[in-house]
């Protein structure tokens, strides 16, 4: 017999041999039926793996994100055996689980391509091979043994090849990792065997886990076809990538789809268009956006609301240049740490290097260090909405959420030691409290730690300013999610996570703490014992940057935002031409109050106009006719309403508006 210890502290007794399997089956047939694989001391393992005495056992389940995983990347076998079947001679790549879902790549035989058609047949081939219930079963071959197998698949031996040394071209991203066992010499692979086949069917490098048998699978779609670089790299071969998505039944899978369709509605790219906000136009370069009148508007509001904030919160405003001598970013360490994001360097000045600014930090530091500081100007609050530039590989670039130029709502706060947690607590607070008056208030909090070889300073002050984000964190009451690995070079940091409308969730503020920077340019204040002393660097942004806020706040509610942040907030449409000058009364009251308001002339048809101006998602369309103009009243068509109101007094109107608009609401009837 064998002892197998529980997540919950219990143990378990079995017979000797006994799998991860046998174990789920003695908790009891839903578990059973639902286990999709195992973690053994800490390690996933497929479901047959037998079990060693005194082993901490944990069953995982399809509806759990690691089971999620193991479905989904079991999928990706099948579908590169599928591909393979249908297109002989094709190389496959690698075929991660991903968020969501999976992918694969392939080179396909004489520079084909996959087209979206394609991707019905290959998901016919899929369901075919599922219905065969073929069985994944775990190989082990050393790595001569791993270079043979897959003699004629040449991204598979660079793989073991880069594992086991052998290739110059060690690097290896984390998905191509994932195909690889722990031990270096040795190759993992599985091969799916069909009842009656001779052990020869398809075979593909992986760790593993996976399940047991493709016939446990079934509850996926194939999603779109790309082009992908091998290994990200655009000097190396392109492949074609197929991406699905794959989980537990077929309700998850129908309420996945109907969220894609759901964000492919939201996509902010699509509304920016249909709303005139923004472009990118071809003629300045890509990742480069333009914001036009209306989009203008909206950022601007949202500019002049932060400024006011931050005024109110003891900010001071500093503004900095766009460019600067290599030499800051020398000392700042980003041209060791950060240069493959930066612009390439113009000579000017007889070979003096300048760089276009990836970061506003240092600008901000230099401000500290203009003179000598005292104790009692701390903490300092600097902020900017200042412009810096990243070079984005084109392929990521996409939309307002990943661009080469960007404005920061960037604040650097210097304090003492004995200052920074509540510092620390205050800002965060700030950042949770200005996030909720733009609707965006269901969130988590990730903390980012030391990068493992890309990182400065000491482990005692990693340890210590770790720490403080944890403790801030934690006296939230929020969740709080760990990212190892995930700092900057300069220090950790606490990422805000907010939820939209939908569910999904995006990294929207950060705070970092920084005890490098403060070293590396020799930042000091004089204390009250009238010695020096090192200051502590707080980095923040809010927005994170103006461009991206914009687009998960255009996402989140579809276009149609809160009245307070609309171009337009009314539009008023006289019935017929002899109403025009009442409307025009209407817009005077209404522009009297601030109200962004428009008159549409009755010079179309009445149900036309109004048809425009729902397309822009105004929130309030008012008409007014003979009776309005006799009792000074309005009819009151609000965003998303079912029907009118009508006789609704224009100062009653002007008033309730011009509360909504200080409460930072949406239209009454949007609910």
């Amino acid at each position: 017999m064998i002892t197998v210890r529980l997540p919950d502290g219990s143990t378990k007794e079995l017979e000797d041999g006994a799998s991860a399997r046998t174990l789920a089956e003695s908790i009891g047939r839903r578990l059973a039926k639902a286990a999709v694989a195992a973690t053994v001391d800490g390690v996933t393992v497929d479901l047959g793996t037998v079990l060693p005495d005194g082993a901490e056992v944990a069953v995982i389940t399809e509806d759990s994100d690691a089971g999620r995983d193991v479905l989904r990347h079991s999928t990706a076998h099948v579908l590169a055996q599928a591909v393979l079947d249908l297109w002989p001679g094709a190389h496959y790549a690698i075929g991660p689980a991903i968020a969501d879902g999976f992918y694969y790549d392939f080179e396909l035989p004489g520079g084909a391509t996959f087209s979206d058609d394609d991707l019905e047949r290959i998901e016919e081939k899929m369901r075919a091979v599922m219905d065969e219930d073929q069985a994944f079963v775990r190989e082990e071959h050393s790595i001569e043994q791993g270079l043979a197998l897959f003699a004629g698949q040449p991204f598979k031996r660079e793989i073991i090849e880069g594992v086991a040394g052998a290739s110059p071209d060690a690097s290896l991203s984390a998905e191509a990792a994932a195909d690889i066992a722990p031990d270096a010499a040795v190759v993992s692979a599985y091969r799916n065997v069909a009842a009656g086949d001779d052990g020869t069917g398809f075979v593909d490098l992986c760790r593993g886990p996976h399940v047991a048998s493709t016939g446990r699978l079934g509850h996926f779609k194939l999603l779109r076809v790309a082009g992908a670089y091998w290994r990200g790299d655009e000097h190396r071969p392109q492949l074609q990538r197929i991406y699905g998505t794959a989980w537990e039944s077929d309700k998850a899978l129908a309420e996945h789809l109907h969220r894609l369709e759901e964000a492919e509605r939201r996509d902010h790219r699509r509304i920016g268009a249909e709303l005139d906000l923004f472009s990118f136009p071809p003629e300045i370069g890509s990742g480069l956006a333009i914001f036009h009148p209306k989009g203008a508007t909206i950022r601007r509001l949202m500019e002049e609301y932060s400024r006011q904030r931050h005024l109110e919160g003891g900010y001071q405003f500093t503004y900095t240049p766009h460019i600067t001598k290599a030499e800051l970013f020398e000392t700042s360490g980003h041209l060791d740490w950060f240069a493959e994001g930066m612009f390439p360097p113009m000579e000017l000045d007889e070979g003096q290097k300048y760089y276009l600014k990836p970061m506003n930090c240092p600008f901000h530091i230099l401000v500290y260090a203009s003179r000598q500081r005292s104790y009692r100007e701390l903490p300092m609050r600097l902020f900017e909405f200042g412009t810096v530039y990243r070079y984005e590989k084109s392929g990521v670039v996409h939309g307002l959420t990943r661009v080469r130029g960007l404005t920061m709502d960037d604040s650097h706060i210097f304090c003492t030691r004995e200052q920074m947690g509540a510092e620390l607590g205050s800002l965060l607070s700030f950042v949770l409290d200005l996030l909720g008056d733009f609707g965006l208030d269901d969130f988590y909090l990730e903390l980012s730690t030391r990068p493992p070889g890309k990182a400065v300073g000491t482990d005692e002050e990693w340890a210590e300013a770790t720490e403080a984000l944890r403790v801030v964190a934690e006296g939230r009451g929020l969740e709080l999610a760990m990212d190892e690995g995930g700092g900057a070079f300069y220090g950790p940091k606490i990422s805000v996570q907010a939820r939209d409308a939908i569910g999904r969730y995006w990294q929207v503020s950060t705070i970092q703490l920084d005890f490098q920077e403060p070293q590396r340019f020799g930042l000091e204040y004089v204390g009250s014992d009238n010695a020096r002393h090192r200051p502590v660097m707080i980095h923040r942004a809010l927005f994170g940057s103006v461009e991206r806020f914009f687009a998960i706040l255009l996402e989140h509610y579809a276009g149609a935002l809160p009245t307070w942040l609309m171009p337009f907030q009314v539009v008023v449409l006289p019935v017929r031409d002899d109403h025009d000058a009442y409307a025009r009364e209407v817009a005077a009251s209404l522009q009297a109050a601030q109200v962004r308001v428009e008159v549409d002339l009755a010079d179309e048809p009445l149900n036309a106009r109004i048809r425009r101006w729902k397309v822009e998602k105004v929130p309030y369309i008012l008409v007014v006719g003979d009776d309005d103009v006799a009792a000074r009243t309005v009819g009151v068509n609000a965003r998303s309403s079912p029907r009118p109101k009508r006789d609704v007094g224009l100062d009653d109107f002007v008033a309730a508006l011009s509360a909504e608009i200080a409460a930072k609401g949406s239209p009454e009837l949007d609910e």
